[in-house]
């Protein structure tokens, strides 16, 4: 067992975030004490900010599991107010291992470095396991990929995950490599700085050449494994789309799409609820075939614009339009009289 003891101190030293961040492997055992100048806060916020490498979410499940102890007394009610003086003792256990097998699927790699990995993902991969879905996850890929850098890091289940694209959603999905880096991306996606961008062809043509749907999205009340528009008061989230016709082709359009939320297929909610669903949208689309071979919705998430989680540098990264998109594109221009 390792231990770190941190007195009065507000936010832990570059040489203990050091070592924290490479003993993810052992038990840790760190000490803190609220200093006698903070204003009372509650434990899970109070401790996710002192220990900035650790997810809320893993803070949460360690207080759940009764690895927090206040001033002696063990505390398992994450809402529970610190005071100035309080002293905690807090065990993080060991990464639980990975209960999925690493499988080596090829991955159109963007980008990489020691804390970033952003992958041009092809229609019909699913981004994590899930029932149905033990196998041949972007996951599984990720695994093979960086089999020594991504045990723990956002959950067992979803490793290195910082947003998600549709099973039949191509395009720009970043992965990060470590604690650090994936705490700073999601942070980014929260705050929306970091920018979405997406290209798709409907059916229609929108009369206005630019708009924004903010229509909040909730599950289906009848169909479980569908989303759809629902009132905030009824659970409803609110979810916010800018559009802009890129190109118009006929009786379709191209349409460039910015996500300001990431609500679940949020994108393809928001179009069919305005008239102009995408194209290849089996679940929320019209199915009537377009004469091209689609092998899941013409929704490609193109480009991805984020700040780097370590050196603060802005990357921008394109991902191709895959084959059978541009195929679909060339087929509707060469409709045009």
């Amino acid at each position: 067992m390792w231990f770190i003891h941190l007195k009065t101190a507000v936010r832990i030293a570059d040489t203990e975030r050091r070592q924290l961040k490479t003993l993810t492997n052992s038990e840790l055992e760190i000490y803190l004490e609220v200093p006698h100048d903070a204003t009372s806060d509650r434990l899970d916020i109070w401790v996710s900010e002192q220990l900035p490498d650790i997810s809320r979410n893993r803070v949460q499940k360690i207080i759940q599991d009764g690895g927090v102890r206040v001033n002696g007394e063990v505390c398992q009610l994450k809402k529970s107010q610190l005071k100035p003086g309080d002293r905690l003792a807090i065990t993080i256990p060991p990464a639980q291992p990975l209960e999925l097998a690493s499988e080596e699927i090829p991955l159109d790699i963007l980008y990489e470095d020691d804390h970033l990995l952003i992958i041009n993902k092809p229609a019909g991969m699913v981004v994590h396991p899930a029932p149905g879905h033990h196998g041949g996850t972007l996951v599984n890929a990720l695994l093979a990929h960086c089999p020594d850098s991504l045990a723990g890091i956002g959950g067992v289940q979803r490793p290195g995950i910082v947003h998600r694209l549709d099973k039949e959603t191509t395009g720009a999905i970043a992965i990060a490599k470590t604690d650090q880096a994936h705490i700073h991306l999601q942070g980014q996606i929260q705050a929306k700085t970091a920018r979405r961008e997406y290209l798709g062809v409907v059916y229609g043509t929108p009369r206005e050449a630019s708009g924004t749907i903010n229509l909040p999205i909730g599950r289906h009340p009848i169909d479980r494994k569908k989303q759809a528009i629902v009132p905030v008061e009824k659970g409803g989230r609110v979810a916010i789309t800018h559009w802009q016709i890129q190109e118009r082709l006929g009786n379709y359009t191209l349409i460039h799409f910015q996500l300001e939320t990431g609500r679940t297929h949020q994108i393809r909610v928001h179009s069919a609820h305005i008239g102009h669903p995408i194209v290849g949208d089996t679940i929320y689309g019209k199915g009537r075939s377009v004469g091209v071979n689609l092998p899941g919705q013409a929704l490609h998430a193109w480009r991805l614009t984020l700040q780097h989680p370590i050196t603060g540098e802005a990357i921008e990264v394109c991902a191709p339009l895959p084959k059978p998109f541009q195929t679909l594109l060339q087929v509707l221009r060469n409709r045009q009289p």
